[in-house]
């Protein structure tokens, strides 16, 4: 979507769209058009009750003679409550319901309701980046009939094509805000599209092809690590997991060093299980099909690093990600079978359908002794446990330092992805100890997403470290203003905004 911001309202468009708080006079919103047209606002809005609340809308079909084809009245909400995100989230509702009205081209006034602490610019920038993030569909392979009826042509879902901003006199200030929401907006359609890609086509192989190439795109140094460098450096357990697919293994470095300095970086890590069946101890057939998903965290990974870079974030990051594919075969990692990380602290796969935490065990391992990093933070869709915890309105977070997980918890608050602490204690932590290894890779039915948690604490050593479990709002992830997309792309904003915290 092309968005622009402009001082006055343009000669023509597809809608016009007014936002408006709630109990604010709808005529004093459409002052600016020819009275009766006004007057016509005002008297619809009477009748259809419209008062400005919260997700309410109303639509009318402007006359012939306007410059617009539709006009759009947006319910705000209490200008009070009004803050970054409850904007973005209104510019959302603003794109899907163009979205729904097959909109190609619309202008929205970017008034700041009286009660706003926004500064305009930040206003008009908020309802452009929700618009943005909104306007997105996975359609790249649905088709329909071409118009001779003789072959098949693209189906392309409906979106917005041009958008523009009526800010006034702050045009360019909204335009120079926009820029780096704009950048972020993209990064979480690159997750997006990562987590919806069928299992077939984003192997291990073509997802590390595309971080390379995106990396080259933003600027972001990368590194891939194939199976012989693997196995040099150590990642047992990480192969262990992949040994029954023939789609190898991969594990993918970026780097970005946008604070200036050598000061020691954050460092983002992800689970990329592109595929799990649960191995030997295979899942029940029933939605195996969302298994594509369980890369959600690599994903969050790779689009929070071209977040970074994209924007020019002042800060030193790296992002690693593993990506295997878990699966049955006369090679796959039996139940019982010991591995020995790349710690050295061995393992009883017990399930092999704990496999996510031996991926992460010896992504930790490695991040923390090759870059010394000052925090980590991983992502996973580790446990089913952790949903039956928390559902899909929050992500789970463990982590061992009070100060990150605040951090953590504030840039959930800000950006609409939230997380939830929950508890880590020794005593959770003995429930994988193991009589023949240094520990087992399950804990028991009881309290599953926390020692899935214990167990990776074990390869973080004193690093400052959280891990967030997101098998609840990464895929299969529940509908929202911002989102319509199975694969939400969670993570992405909320690492940014914990990367932008550590500057203040």
């Amino acid at each position: 979507m092309q968005v622009s911001f402009v001082g006055s309202l343009p000669e023509k468009a597809d809608a016009l769209v007014l936002p408006v708080a709630a109990g604010a006079d709808v005529k004093a919103h459409a002052h600016f058009l020819p009275p009766a047209l006004a007057a016509q606002l005002e008297r619809a809005a009477e009748i259809a009750s419209f008062e400005g609340r919260k997700g309410q809308k109303l639509e009318l079909t402007a006359p012939v003679e306007s410059a617009f084809g539709r006009i759009l009245l947006l319910g705000l909400g209490e200008a009070g409550k009004l803050d970054a995100h409850a904007v973005e989230c209104a510019g959302g509702r603003m794109a899907a319901a163009l979205m729904a009205g097959k909109v190609k081209e619309a202008v929205v006034m970017a008034d700041v309701p009286e009660g706003c602490t926004l500064a305009k610019a930040d206003f008009a920038a908020r309802l452009a980046s929700g618009a943005c993030l909104r306007n997105y569909a996975f359609d790249r392979y649905q088709t329909k009939k071409d118009e001779n009826g003789d072959g098949r042509e693209p189906k392309i879902r409906p979106r917005i094509e041009s958008l523009q901003v009526v800010a006034g006199d702050d045009a360019a200030a909204a335009e120079e805000a926009f820029s780096p929401l704009s950048a972020l907006a993209d990064s979480v359609h690159f997750a997006r599209d990562l987590v919806n890609e069928p299992a077939n086509v984003l192997t291990p192989k073509e997802f590390a092809r595309r971080v390379v190439e995106m990396a080259g795109e933003v600027g972001l140094e990368v590194e891939v690590l194939k199976p012989k460098l693997l196995r040099e450096e150590r990642f047992n357990a990480l192969l262990a997991v992949g040994q029954g697919s023939k789609n190898k293994p991969r594990v993918v470095v970026l780097r970005y060093r946008g604070a200036g300095d050598d000061s020691a970086p954050i460092a983002f890590v992800g689970k990329g299980v592109c595929f799990d069946t649960g191995g030997i101890s295979i899942k029940p057939s029933a939605g195996m099909e969302d298994m594509k998903g369980d890369m959600g965290g690599a994903a969050a990974v790779v689009g929070a690093m071209r977040g970074l870079a994209a924007r020019k974030a002042k800060v030193n990051a790296v992002g690693i990600i593993g990506l295997v594919e878990n699966m049955p075969d006369g090679k796959a990692q039996r139940p019982g079978d010991i591995v020995i990380s790349r710690s050295g602290q061995s393992i009883a796969v017990l399930n092999t359908d704990a496999e996510g935490r031996l991926v992460l065990a010896d992504l930790l391992d490695y991040v923390k002794e090759k870059y010394t990093p000052a925090r980590i933070i991983d992502l996973a869709t580790l446990t089913g446990a952790i949903i039956i915890s928390l559902g899909k309105e929050y992500a789970g977070l463990f982590s061992n330092d009070d100060e990150l997980a605040a951090e953590l918890v504030a840039a959930g608050e800000a950006t609409g992805e939230k997380v939830w602490r929950m508890p880590l204690h020794e005593n959770y932590d003995k429930l994988i100890d193991y009589d023949i290894a240094d520990m087992k890779n399950i804990g028991g039915r009881e309290a599953g997403s926390i020692t899935a948690a214990q167990f990776l604490k074990r390869f973080v050593g004193d690093t400052p470290w959280a891990h967030i479990d997101v098998a609840g709002t990464a895929m299969a992830s529940p509908k929202t203003d911002i989102n319509d997309s199975w694969g939400s792309g969670f993570g992405v904003r909320l690492l940014n905004a914990l990367a932008d915290s550590l500057n203040k």
